[in-house]
């Protein structure tokens, strides 16, 4: 019998179960490097610095204007594939960091979010993060103004269809969208 008292809160839920692919970790990369400052400057820093320092030296030289923009190009060249390189390499690194922990189990409510792996368990609560991502496979959050404090969701795991649904409507309410 409820008297007055005691209140029963009930939360809303929403519950996954799933291992983290090296996929899943490069679709978590690529969000912050598309819809984080901080990725964003990761992402046209090394190209712009690259093209510039090689059309300076062009330029100091004195090479024809044929050679200058020749460098160029190849200087652009090079500071893309060496962000592609660091995004492939900082994903790898993540996964070998998170395969250890084998399949999860993730619950989160309005408190914030509870994993449980094979070799391992945490609490996250909401202050750890600030924004969130959707994508069609995963649920990214974002941590702080450098994006330094990441994880992941993928939506293949909930363990009923409503789950993306509810999981939607707990990050509206406690996160702000990328």
């Amino acid at each position: 019998m409820n008297t007055g008292g005691d209140r029963i809160q009930r939360t809303e839920q929403a519950a996954f179960v799933y291992g983290l692919t090296l996929a899943d970790l490069q679709g978590v990369v690529r969000v912050r490097a598309r819809r984080t400052g901080a990725g964003r400057a990761e992402t046209l820093l090394p190209p712009l610095a690259t093209t510039g320092l090689v059309l300076a030296f062009a330029l100091f030289r004195g090479l024809l204007p044929a050679v200058v923009v020749a460098s160029a190009v190849m200087g652009l060249g090079a500071g893309v594939i060496g962000v592609v390189r660091g995004r492939r390499g900082l994903a790898r690194r993540l996964h070998a960091v998170w395969a250890p922990y084998g399949q999860c189990r993730t619950v989160v409510d309005d408190r914030g979010a509870v994993t449980t792996g094979e070799t391992m368990s945490y609490t996250a609560d909401w202050k750890l993060f600030t924004h969130y991502a959707e994508t069609p496979d995963l649920f990214v959050l974002v941590g702080g103004p450098r994006a330094g404090c990441l994880a992941a969701v993928p939506k293949r795991g909930a363990e009923e269809p409503a789950d993306v649904d509810r999981l939607r409507a707990i990050l509206d309410r406690n996160l702000r969208s990328l």
